[in-house]
């Protein structure tokens, strides 16, 4: 049992409340699994030919070093990789950097500058933030309260197929500006994994949810619309499951045939919000008039910007 969170603002004014809505959003779920906790928060792009990168650093340290770590960080990448990189934000796990966007090469000079290190999540909107522990222990320890942007996605964990460490824990961001939440269960990620890897597609973990977000993730990349990447899904794996992805430009959800892991959608004028149970959305303003319904088996709902 997981806990999904999502909530898609229509209404640019309510972009500076990001944070102060989803923190309460994603605290709700942690009846619904506490052994790790994440975010996707997609916010104002960089502009073309940069990408923010989410980096969790094997030894982040205590702020004043960090802080200083993370302006060394920058140097020797800006050095490395011949384009201006820079700190947009230090974190308890790392950092959060501002580079170009030829992903391979940014990644290759950081794991020779900080061996051990670990980009989560990349794209020119997206920042992925995730660790073990409780909900609220995660939104404390990042501060997600104060956060801006336009769309969040978010997850609560309770492993019942892998480990409980930051790398199984959701959100999953495999290419630029994607990020897949999952409640349920495939029973076959073993048999797609083997055909992505064919493919020369590599999954890190051994967490269902990535192969999810790499099928995902290769339809995308191929052109497909987020219909047809989440008809992939459906198509390839099997199991009960609820889907919740978040691209820079959209949101959307997919239950499967059976519809047996719980979703409720509310929209309004100003927002869309998404989660396993009505209770996690009752701190929205303007719930009570909100449109409420619950997606049928198989139903795709996407809502674009």
């Amino acid at each position: 049992m997981c806990g999904i969170v999502g909530l898609h603002l229509k209404a640019a004014g309510r972009e500076p409340d990001l944070g102060s809505l989803i923190a309460p959003m994603i605290d709700c779920m942690g009846s619904r699994g506490s052994d790790s906790a994440g975010l996707a928060i997609f916010s104002s792009p960089l502009p073309p030919g940069r990408f923010r990168y989410s980096v969790r650093l094997p030894e982040p340290g205590v702020e004043a070093q960090a802080q200083a770590g993370a302006r060394r960080l920058a140097e020797e990448l800006t050095a490395a990789t011949g384009q201006p990189v820079e700190c947009e934000r230090v974190r308890p796990d790392g950092v959060v950097l501002a580079a170009g966007d030829d992903v391979d090469r940014v990644v290759e000079e950081l794991v020779r500058a900080r061996p051990g290190a670990v980009v989560m999540g990349f794209g020119r909107s997206l920042e992925i933030v995730k660790d073990t522990g409780s909900p609220r222990e995660v939104c404390e320890r990042f501060g997600i309260a104060d956060r801006h942007g336009f769309q969040a996605v978010g997850h609560t964990r309770m492993a019942t197929e892998s480990a409980v460490t930051i790398d199984h824990s959701h959100p999953f961001a495999p290419t630029q500006d994607l990020a897949v939440v999952h409640n349920g269960s495939f029973s076959n990620p073993s048999t797609v994994r083997r055909k992505l890897e064919e493919e020369g597609i590599t999954c890190i973990t051994d967490n269902d949810t990535e192969v999810a977000a790499r099928l995902i993730g290769r339809e995308l990349s191929r052109g497909g619309d987020m219909h047809a990447a989440l008809k992939e899904v459906g198509n390839e794996m099997d199991g009960f499951y609820t889907l919740l992805v978040a691209t820079d430009r959209e949101i959307a959800v997919v239950r499967d045939s059976f519809a047996c892991k719980p979703l409720v959608v509310a929209e309004t004028d100003e927002y869309v919000a998404i989660t396993s149970e009505y209770i996690a959305m009752t701190s929205l303003p303007g719930i009570e008039s909100a449109h409420v319904f619950e997606p049928k088996p198989e139903e795709i709902h996407v809502w674009q910007r």
